[in-house]
Parts: structure tokens; C-alpha cells; sequence
């Protein structure tokens, strides 16, 4: 799959691959939106992916892409040699410069089926330290739903899935609260073993009649279950927002 904002270059990468016999183009893609929702449909093996993209960009994408089971190689294509050290934090088999030659292809395509011939099936990949996300990802038969970080309302752990409450409703991810918790901690508050409040939809804690500490959203339905461990940190939180 190729994924770049510019004609000419999705055009110049569609000349040096049809050159290539073993090599199938099965989507294209603008931006780094439609190339994750190309992704899910489609399972291609290799991403030609740009970096500098409208919206979600190309070090973002692929940073969601390792996450896909199986998980496709992603090579960038850029016309910038500066992202180099960002692009393989983000796992890329190869960093290609624009204009693209076409010996740099053949060796990115060899190191892709050395990539493929050894790849490993695993559940959720694991964000680059430092990186961090302003989506997350949500599976849905097939296709695949980008939730803004902005609308997460809380995230609440129920067995091997987390359930992400947003402006527009509920999705399931496969990610686990700890990893969710160590990328997004400065905007989440632990408030229970399972679950993480947007630090913003804080209103207030109290007691209910049974004296158990309760936790009140700006856009909760009902108050969240406050365990008696995170408390006093959720207190001392409290008084700095």
C-alpha cells in the first residue's frame, strides 16, 4: 500500500513498482487516516508510507500499525532526512528520501521479505518511548474507528480488553491500562486497578451512603468507584487542576 498527500510521488512509486512482477499495489491513501483504514481492509505486507501528512501523520500511523496482527512492514518514503531517528523509533524496516531511486527500493523490498519471512504474529505492539499518540485505535469487523485522545472521558479495564468511554460512545481497543496509563499519564488519573479518569472530567469526589469513595465526570452518566489505595494521591491530584 502506498500512502502519501502527493500525486506525483503515489505516481512515481506506482512507475518502480510496476516494474516489479511480485509486487501488487492493493490501495493508496492521502493521509494517515485512510492509510490505517486501508490497512485494516486490505492486510497488505508492505506500507510505502510518507511522513509528512495532514492529520495523523506518518510517524503516528505507524506507530498504530504495529499494533495490527500481522503486522505489515512499513517503509518511509520523505523528503526529509531528519526524521530518520523518529522513523526507526516507530520499528520502519527502511527510510527512503524522495525522489525515490529506484536501487533504494529493491534493497527496501529485499529487507521487507527477510521482514516477512520472519515475522512474528504477536497481540499489541508497543509504543516507542517518548512517543505519544493523539489517537487511539479501535478494531470494528474489519474496519477500524480513531478516537481522539481530547474525548476520551475514562478508560476502564475488563479482562484481556479496555474499554474507551468518548464523546461519541464506547469502543473496545486491545491495549492494556498499564501501557495506556505509561504513554497518556499526564493526561489520566488512575482511579481504581481498572480504571483511568481524564484528569479534566473531574468534578468532584464524595462519599455514597455506604461510605465508599466516589469520583463525579463532567460527562459521567454515574459516579466511578474510587479504591481506598487511590485515594489520597486522587485528592492531592484534585488540588492542582
Amino acid at each position: 500500500m502506498i500512502a502519501d498527500d502527493e500525486p506525483l510521488a503515489r505516481e512515481r512509486l506506482r512507475a518502480l513498482l510496476a516494474l516489479r512482477p511480485d509486487v501488487e499495489i492493493v490501495a493508496e491513501a492521502v493521509d494517515g487516516q485512510h492509510a490505517l483504514h486501508a490497512c485494516a481492509e486490505h492486510r497488505p505486507d508492505l506500507v510505502l508510507l510518507d511522513i509528512a501528512m495532514p492529520g495523523i501523520d506518518g510517524l503516528e500511523a505507524a506507530r498504530h500499525l504495529a499494533a495490527f496482527d500481522p503486522r505489515p512492514a512499513v517503509v518511509f518514503c520523505t523528503a526529509y532526512d531528519a526524521h530518520a531517528l523518529s522513523a526507526f523509533d516507530a520499528e520502519a524496516i527502511d527510510y527512503l528520501v524522495k525522489p525515490v531511486r529506484a536501487e533504494r527500493l529493491d534493497a527496501a523490498l529485499e529487507r521487507v521479505r527477510t521482514f516477512a519471512a520472519g515475522r512474528e504474529r504477536h497481540d499489541g505492539g508497543e509504543t516507542a518511548p517518548g512517543q505519544i499518540r493523539s489517537h487511539l485505535c479501535a478494531r470494528l469487523r474489519g474496519s477500524l474507528r480513531l478516537i481522539p485522545i481530547d474525548d476520551v472521558h475514562y478508560l476502564h479495564a475488563e479482562e484481556k480488553y479496555v474499554i474507551v468511554h468518548h464523546a461519541r460512545g464506547e469502543d473496545l481497543i486491545e491495549e492494556s491500562l498499564k501501557s495506556l496509563e505509561d504513554e497518556f499519564g499526564e493526561r489520566f488519573v488512575r482511579i481504581h486497578r481498572n480504571c483511568l479518569v481524564a484528569r479534566h472530567e473531574i468534578v468532584e469526589l464524595k462519599r455514597n451512603a455506604e461510605g465508599h469513595v466516589q469520583a463525579v465526570l463532567r460527562h459521567g452518566k454515574q459516579p466511578l468507584e474510587v479504591s481506598r489505595r487511590c485515594v489520597a494521591a486522587l485528592r492531592e491530584t484534585l488540588k492542582h487542576l
